[in-house]
């Protein structure tokens, strides 16, 4: 008789993670409260505009490939995507804009021309996040952290004498203050510690591992936006068999003598030999697993940051955007203690814009462009986001009007909103946080719920909330560490 396992929630982890179960030779069912796939990698669509709702950035993508391959089948016959030779433009207060290329010697020119940045400060700051993501990719990103295996594993003996050039004790500002000598180059090295909703005034220095992602392995964008990843990863799913259940909302993980035997939904009970869990930890804990043991210390780490995006159908195309976007705010520190300590927006914020529609045209009308428009904003403590939500609208229109020259708010044909609070009701990230804990401390990797239960036998967790973390690639190989921990 097969082996039966259920996944919980069809995020793109949990997909991830039935389509590598049923290549284990189980027959998978995939409970998932929404009525459609993908969690956070959906999209909307606002008459004749289509946006994607979610991440917007796609790197690793050889993480989506391998799920084809392991399947026997062949990726492009699904999904196809294409390297971007920029990765993002940028512009800042005082009129100075830069194109950050993927070429190493090319994007050193251009800081170089467009800041005064030298050289071989751009090129050194590489080489060091290209030497983390060696020697620690391969231990915090693609093992298991609370196996002894891991930490005698030649991975780990190699990187035990690089201690001193992973840079813990430093925050990734101070390194990145050091490094360069214009303050907005390091305000742009300083960004990408948004990318699992963290602080660089607090983050340490180690982070300066995410640039590499773009830099040194590159950034994509797949052919038909970056839903398109969903939509090619559950046609695989169903095409290998495995079943999903829509609109069924899993009320209780049951556990029997000390192991996972199935769910409770309103269908009644579901049997199966493994379960996992991907739900936010912190919610999964507190409603399907509420009469069991609580790790009270992860679930009381703090969160991530979350976003305040608005999807605008614009009327018009201006030439000088592209696919990504980053208009910087004058007072990077303000902004972040208005994020993490004040739990507020500040008056001037960093305003990311998305227009997918520059690679995939049918994603407007023509002449026209479709503007993910998004900021970084604490998680839901209670806010007054009816409030917030308007004050930021005023600042960020105010804030492209003047950098693009031109008053957009008449521009604005369609609008929707996502905020803290959809977030949570929409995808049950607690507080709406969109990276689980946030990653404001050193030991913070430490911090993060494994891949299985330590109490529970048969309970795997994936998913950005719990190990290695928030992102489409981590995400991708927190499904993968659940594969391998069923060995």
């Amino acid at each position: 008789m097969a082996k039966s396992a259920i996944v919980i929630g069809s995020g793109i982890a949990g997909i991830a993670s039935a389509i590598r179960l049923v290549n284990r030779g189980y027959t998978v069912s995939v409970f998932e409260a929404n009525s459609y796939p993908g969690g956070k990698l959906s999209e909307i669509s606002l008459g004749e505009y289509r946006f994607d709702a979610g991440p917007s950035l796609f790197t690793l993508p050889h993480l989506v490939d391998e799920l084809f391959e392991l399947s026997g089948l062949n990726p492009k016959d699904y999904f196809e995507y294409v390297q971007l030779d920029e990765t993002c433009r940028y512009f800042y207060a005082d009129g100075s804009r830069l194109t950050a290329w993927y070429d190493k010697e090319k994007l050193a020119s251009e800081f170089e021309e467009q800041l005064g940045e030298p050289r071989k400060n751009i090129l050194a700051a590489l080489d060091n996040s290209t030497l983390l993501y060696k020697h620690l990719a391969p231990l915090f990103l693609e093992k298991s952290l609370n196996k002894v295996s891991t930490w005698l594993s030649p991975d780990a003996l190699s990187a035990y004498g690089k201690l001193n050039r992973f840079d813990f004790n430093r925050t990734m500002n101070q390194a990145n203050q050091k490094r360069f000598d214009n303050p907005k180059t390091a305000q742009l090295f300083n960004r990408y510690a948004t990318y699992n909703g963290s602080d660089p005034y607090q983050t340490p220095a180690t982070l300066n591992i995410i640039p590499h992602l773009e830099f040194g392995i590159g950034a994509y964008f797949p052919k038909g936006g970056m839903h398109a990843i969903t939509n090619s990863l559950y046609s695989l799913a169903l095409d290998l068999g495995v079943n999903f259940y829509f609109d069924t909302k899993v009320q209780k993980i049951v556990v029997h003598k000390g192991a996972a035997k199935g769910i409770d939904t309103n269908m009644g009970f579901h049997k199966a030999d493994k379960v996992v869990c991907n739900m936010d930890m912190v919610a999964a804990y507190k409603s399907l697993l509420k009469d069991q043991h609580q790790p009270k210390r992860l679930l009381n780490q703090p969160k991530s940051s979350s976003a305040l995006i608005f999807y605008w159908g614009i009327k018009k195309e201006f030439k000088q955007l592209g696919l990504h976007n980053i208009f910087f705010s004058e007072d990077y520190k303000t902004e972040f203690q208005h994020i993490f300590k004040k739990g507020s927006i500040y008056k001037d914020p960093t305003v990311y814009v998305n227009i997918t529609s520059v690679h995939n045209a049918s994603d407007a009308p023509e002449g026209c462009q479709n503007w993910f428009t998004m900021i970084n904003v604490p998680n839901n403590q209670g806010q007054d986001w009816d409030y917030l939500i308007q004050y930021a609208k005023k600042a960020i229109i105010k804030k492209l009007s003047k950098e693009l020259g031109e008053d957009i708010e008449p521009l604005i044909e369609v609008e929707d909103i996502l905020d803290p609070r959809l977030i949570e009701a929409k995808t049950s990230s607690v507080a709406g946080a969109l990276y689980g804990n946030s990653s404001n401390n050193k030991f913070s990797a430490f911090l993060r719920h494994p891949n299985f239960s330590k109490r529970i036998k048969d309970l795997y967790f994936c998913g950005g909330s719990v190990h290695p973390g928030g992102g489409i690639p981590l995400c991708l190989s927190s499904a993968k560490l659940v594969d391998e921990l069923m060995n």
